[in-house]
């Protein structure tokens, strides 16, 4: 009996172990097969190797090839001045580097707007475009938008000053949405806290260095921080004491000229008597 009862309980046994081991490739095979199916109806993505940060990059920090790695990024989302190429991102090695202009987090892309040409600083030189010139203007607390000012932002210039041959004052908007590349000595975009400066370097070109430097010397002048999307532009605009408070300025008052009187005089005796008469016309 109990022979009967081991052989059976072996059976069992057996059985058992033999559905699993046929439910197992049963579901193995169900998943090979959906994700072939899967593989087979993706759609094909085309994608390029690109250079990314492999570790948090700082501003000033230089950049070197052990800071960066190569990943497979969408061709179609590539982001504009991404590096694709070992030698376009280092193409004098590392005896020359670029430096970080902007901080960048891990696995973010490397791009051609957050570090400097190679063996450049994070100086202020590397900000400046083809052709714009670099001018500092001497601001305060109230003509720098309160501290608020950081490298990047745009800001409108106004000259507050009295014109030669007037009597009162006048502001006037004289440029419109300057990029400011450096407050004081710091030309990090990233920098969030404010900063109560005493000069604001703006990159503007040969023909506005003239304006804002004869600006500067003859009057004073303040910054209006123009918003991160505002792409409208301001109109002219001049305001002096008078239009601010509304005083209208009366008209010179012209007087009617005087009716000419014609007159002769003659003597009888002791006595002088006047006599009108027409007046000769010309």
């Amino acid at each position: 009996m109990r022979v009967v009862f081991g052989l059976v309980l072996i059976l069992g046994l057996g059985l058992a172990g033999f559905a699993v081991y046929m439910a197992k490739n049963y579901i193995q095979g169900y998943q090979a097969q959906l994700a072939l199916e899967r593989a087979n109806n993706a759609p094909a993505i085309e994608t390029v190797e690109v250079f990314i940060a492999k570790q948090k990059l700082e501003y000033g920090q230089r950049l070197l090839k052990d800071h960066v790695q190569k990943v497979l990024y969408p061709k179609g989302s590539l982001p504009e001045g991404a590096f694709t190429k070992m030698e376009d991102l280092f193409p004098k090695g590392e005896d020359e580097p670029r430096t970080v202009l902007r901080t960048m987090e891990p696995r973010e892309a490397i791009m051609n707007v957050k570090v400097t040409g190679p063996g450049q600083d994070a100086g202020i030189t590397s900000q400046l475009e083809k052709g714009m010139r670099a001018f500092a203007i001497k601001v305060d607390v109230s003509s720098g938008v309160s501290g608020f000012l950081r490298p990047g932002d745009r800001v409108d210039v106004y000259w507050t000053g009295r014109a030669p041959g007037s009597r009162q004052n006048f502001t006037q908007l004289i440029e419109t949405g300057v990029r400011i590349v450096a407050v004081d000595q710091v030309a990090n975009v990233d920098r969030a806290e404010a900063i109560i400066a005493r000069t604001v370097t703006v990159s503007v070109k040969p023909q506005q260095v003239a304006a804002l430097a004869q600006a500067q010397s003859s009057g004073r002048l303040s910054l209006s921080l123009v918003g991160a999307e505002d792409d409208s532009t301001a109109d002219a605009i001049q305001v002096d004491q008078r239009s601010l408070l509304g005083i209208v300025e009366a008209a010179p008052r012209v007087e009617a000229p005087a009716e000419e009187i014609c007159t002769i005089k003659t003597r009888r005796g002791g006595e002088v008597i006047t006599t009108p008469i027409p007046c000769a016309t010309n």
